[in-house]
């Protein structure tokens, strides 16, 4: 039974890519810090008490294993500090590349972000190929990414066996925290979102994206980028499928681009003073230029990446905000095509 080292397995990618793992028989490690859950839905799984800051840690944990899955990572928009996302994106990544090495593990599995790669900027589907450096990078998060990416780079000319992977937007269940994307499907249920910011996305299933790395580890090329992604929607689309899902109305004024920015600046500004997040999260609206369109087509040839039905992962996902308790009861409209009591 092989063994592999996992990070992140208490997140919302993380968690599934330990879940498509097990289910085809592999023993799992996985690091946890002491005040996360452990997966308790997760049978099998070693945990260690630990963090990607720490080298010592992840030392003992990877001892003996043939594969590592990087897949944590600290994924806000916003951070009172800073320096904490690029402390777990960047050094992180560092300490696991070193400890991978010293491991002679097989193969690692990096888990990117296509936040990472380039856009171009007639709006057509980018690949991994396109053009791209760090001044493109809107955000901490962005930023720090792209440089992890970088560093990553560096063990692979060190001789550490990398495939790179780049999940596009994942959707689905078990989204707890729940991330930047799962919260707009949370703020669409409760009914906060009157109004919009045209943009687009790339969607996929978060089960495919877990699949994307079991098949990265297992049929991808050593320095290798592959996008994980599946279907571009706009926003507007990505709405109206929520609203056939969840019989929630979908927002039909769209809002400017230019006063809402200046507006999130304010917010950004009042956040530096307060020490609080900002009401509109500026990096957010800033990424809302240009819309994020990716092209899998790599994956899908040379891994097998499965293209589940997008509007499966939404539905997926509302029942689960729904069933966890992150939607209002009074938010909950009737199912779509029903008539109102």
């Amino acid at each position: 039974m092989p063994v592999a080292f996992i990070t992140g397995a208490t997140g919302f990618v993380g968690h599934h890519v330990a879940t498509s793992l097990l289910r085809n028989g592999w023993e799992l490690r996985a690091l946890c810090r002491s005040r996360s859950p452990l997966g308790t839905d997760l049978p099998g799984m070693e945990w260690f008490t630990g963090d990607i800051r720490n080298p010592a840690q992840l030392t003992e944990a990877m001892t003996g294993a043939q594969a590592v899955f990087h897949v944590a990572a600290d994924y806000r928009l916003w951070a009172k500090d800073p320096r904490e996302i690029y402390e777990s994106n960047v050094t992180g990544t560092v300490n696991v590349m070193r400890a991978a090495m010293a491991a002679g593990v097989e193969r690692v599995v990096y888990t990117s972000s296509v936040g990472a790669l380039g856009l171009n900027r007639d709006g057509t589907p980018a690949d991994e190929n396109t053009p791209v450096c760090l001044g493109d990078m809107v955000g901490h998060y962005k930023r720090s990414k792209f440089l992890a990416e970088r560093e990553a780079e560096k063990w692979l000319q060190k001789g550490l066996p990398v495939v790179f992977v780049h999940p596009s937007t994942p959707v689905g269940p078990a989204d707890h925290k729940p991330t930047p994307t799962g919260k707009i499907i949370v703020d669409f249920l409760n009914r906060k979102m009157p109004a919009y910011l045209e943009t687009g996305l790339n969607i996929v299933d978060v089960r495919d994206v877990a699949e994307g790395h079991r098949l990265a580890f297992e049929k991808g090329k050593v320095g290798e980028k592959y996008i994980l992604g599946n279907l571009n929607l706009t926003l507007a689309e990505i709405f109206s499928m929520l609203e056939k899902i969840s019989g929630v109305p979908a927002p039909t004024v769209r809002l400017p681009y230019t006063p809402i920015l200046w507006l999130a600046r304010f917010f950004l500004l009042v956040s530096v003073v307060t020490r609080s997040q900002p009401l509109i999260p500026y990096e957010g609206v800033k990424m809302a230029a240009k819309r994020m369109f990716f092209d899998s087509s790599k994956a899908v040839r040379e891994l097998g990446l499965p293209q589940s039905p997008v509007e499966t992962a939404l539905s997926d996902a509302v029942a689960w905000f729904g069933e966890n308790g992150y939607v209002k009861r009074r938010a909950a409209g009737p199912p779509a095509g029903s008539a109102e009591p």
